[in-house]
């Protein structure tokens, strides 16, 4: 069965690319706002399924895969900075802190209009930055497009002291080890 990956992630793209399987990848329009009250898991979940359904229709016959990663800390939600102060200020905040970063994945069977999804926490316990560190860093790795503004896939790593989950590639966007799961359920064995 076709694959579609209903992402324009560069890192997605690459994770799914591990898998060996020749899939298609698709835009989804799907606005990425917190519901009031939502918790982070179940948004990125709602937020992993809703952009697999959005490409859905344009693809019959086909196993969607949408993912979607939201992190917080101490309950506040951290976007991708965008520029950056923002990513000065995200840095600063995490500094000594944990930050639990939920990264769901979804697999929609368009024929069989069915979907599956789970979502993998990662617990990131980030190092005392000191300003210094923060700019070096940043001049080095500008992470504007990734929450917590580390690129653990990068020299991001540098700024951990741990990484506690289930699955190693959930932190960079797409948790392979349950992607797999479910690709399995719908019948498509990777392997």
């Amino acid at each position: 069965m076709q694959l579609v990956l209903a992402s324009t992630s560069p890192y997605r793209r690459a994770l799914l690319e591990r898998l060996g399987l020749p899939f298609t990848v698709a835009a989804p329009d799907v606005a990425e706002e917190r519901l009031p009250g939502e918790p982070a898991d179940a948004m990125a979940v709602r937020l992993a399924r809703a952009k697999a359904l959005a490409v859905a229709s344009a693809f019959p016959s086909c196993l969607v895969i949408g993912s979607d990663q939201v992190a917080e800390c101490e309950g506040r939600f951290l976007g991708k900075p965008g520029t950056r102060e923002r990513a000065r200020a995200q840095l600063r905040a995490l500094s000594g802190r944990e930050a639990v970063f939920h990264t769901a994945v979804c697999v929609h069977d368009t024929a069989a209009r069915s979907t599956l999804g789970r979502v993998v926490p990662s617990r990131v316990r980030f190092r005392t930055l000191d300003d210094a560190t923060i700019e070096r860093y940043l001049e080095r790795e500008p992470a504007y497009d990734c929450a917590g503004s580390a690129k653990v896939e990068g020299l991001g790593i540098a700024l951990l002291e741990r990484v506690e989950s289930d699955d190693p590639t959930a932190l960079v966007g797409l948790p392979l080890i349950a992607l797999v799961s479910l690709l399995r359920e719908h019948g498509c064995d990777v392997v």
